[in-house]
């Protein structure tokens, strides 16, 4: 992994980079924004702060399930490198209305302001949509076969860190100076987009589908046919529904359990996305540039592990007295909050540990003129199971189980995903995926 960032020096690689990173920065600022903002200032009470989060999570996830299918076949269709400056433009307008939503909803006009922020939050999906295969499906076009796991990896470090720093700014900032944040950073994304060297299409001319349902279940069918692109993708589905269901429970988590302030809940985000970004050099290190899942169901089975300690260390917290929250400071001098703090960067740690090799699959395995709608029918399967995920925390919430309860439910789904990854395994030969 070390020797893989030389490739933030090649032309063919760093303006990606920097596009993917910014983009990655400016969702997570926006939408870690309006997250803290409704947690800590217009919702009082768990249940409508899971609920809103939810939500948010089920508007982000939506655009992924009907447009998936005809991001792909675009992708790989049309010049990856033209339809990424045509992507950047398209945000630089919903960041407009997403700053317009966060604003008014400070000065008080919330049902508007909500209702603008999550219209934001959809649209941003669709970007995510378009924009989402083309950062993996780009990478054997540009690069050479033995860089691009080296490449995935960077492009995932990168992408946590992204939200590390999303996620920090967002905790520490005004809502003001997030809305011009976002505008700011939309602007830079549509410059680096514009430097992104050509990506035309390889292979046949291709037919578009435009009809959402059958074009999507054509694609999934011409994909999972594949034994182990299935069982990668459904790996990877486990893994991002595992996800949903911490992005929605965190924040009430921090504030209801933690007795925590925002600052404290962007922190604890901040080192999640720090250890993703960790376990993403780590197994990079580990596999030497082979793709392979032979580490996955270790792994995974690890981040089950400290999801379940992290629920009992979050049982014995000592709540701050009532009616106040702790700042991070006061959080900090607890005994116990480095115990939660560095439980929480191993559950991330081994989270990356675990994915990372997954989407390297995805990229390897199919002609490089079926990338792009390979990750496309991931994604679909991906927002599939993650929509499940957010049901079941709604229904979860409903019956009265608390955030720190959850988490076994997480548990739970690691066991799972470490059985998949096994069968992806055994599925594949020593360095079959290189062979494709």
């Amino acid at each position: 992994m070390l020797n893989a960032l030389g490739l933030l020096k090649r032309r063919r690689f760093l303006p990606l980079f920097t596009t993917q990173f910014l983009g990655a920065f400016n969702d997570n600022l926006f939408k870690t924004s309006m997250v803290l903002f409704a947690t800590y200032t217009i919702f009082t009470d768990p249940v409508s702060e899971s609920y809103f989060n939810a939500a948010a999570t089920g508007a982000a996830i939506l655009p992924f399930v009907f447009l998936s299918a005809l991001s792909g076949q675009l992708a790989d269709s049309h010049d990856k490198a033209r339809i990424i400056r045509i992507v950047k433009t398209v945000e630089i307008a919903i960041m407009l209305v997403g700053a317009f939503g966060l604003m008014i909803a400070k000065a008080g006009y919330t049902t508007a302001g909500l209702a603008l922020m999550l219209g934001t939050v959809l649209a941003l999906g669709v970007h995510s949509t378009f924009f989402g295969p083309i950062k993996y499906a780009i990478l054997p076009q540009h690069l050479e076969p033995g860089d691009v796991l080296g490449g995935t990896g960077l492009v995932e470090a990168g992408t946590y860190l992204a939200i590390l720093l999303g996620t920090v700014a967002a905790g520490w900032i005004p809502v003001e100076a997030a809305a011009i944040g976002v505008l700011v950073v939309a602007g830079l994304g549509w410059f680096t987009g514009r430097m992104v060297p050509p990506a035309p299409r390889e292979g046949p001319p291709l037919k578009l589908n435009y009809n959402p349902f059958t074009a999507s279940w054509r694609l999934i069918a011409a994909t999972l046919h594949i034994r182990r692109l299935f069982l990668a993708i459904i790996a990877i589905s486990f893994f991002w529904t595992i996800g949903s269901v911490l992005i929605i429970v965190f924040p009430p988590l921090v504030k209801n359990v933690l007795t925590a302030d925002k600052e404290v809940a962007s922190l604890a985000i901040a080192i999640f996305s720090i250890g993703v970004a960790i376990g993403s050099v780590v197994i990079n290190t580990m596999l030497k540039g082979e793709i392979s899942a032979r580490y996955s169901p270790a792994s995974v089975i690890a981040m089950g592990a400290f999801v379940v300690l992290f629920s009992f260390l979050c049982r014995n917290w000592t709540p701050a007295p009532a009616g106040t929250l702790y700042s991070w400071q006061s959080f900090l001098a607890e005994p116990r909050a480095i115990g939660i703090l560095v439980t929480l960067l191993a559950i991330a740690t081994t989270g990356g540990m675990f994915v990372v090799p997954l989407y390297a699959f995805l990229t390897t395995t199919v002609e490089k003129d079926q990338t792009a709608r390979t990750v496309a029918a991931n994604n679909i399967v991906n927002c599939f199971a993650m929509t499940i995920g957010s049901v079941c925390v709604f229904g979860i919430s409903a019956m009265g189980v608390t955030p720190q309860d959850m988490l076994f439910l997480v548990a739970g789904m690691c066991l799972v995903s470490a059985w998949l990854a096994l069968r992806l395994h055994r599925a594949c030969d020593d360095g079959c995926p290189n062979a494709a």
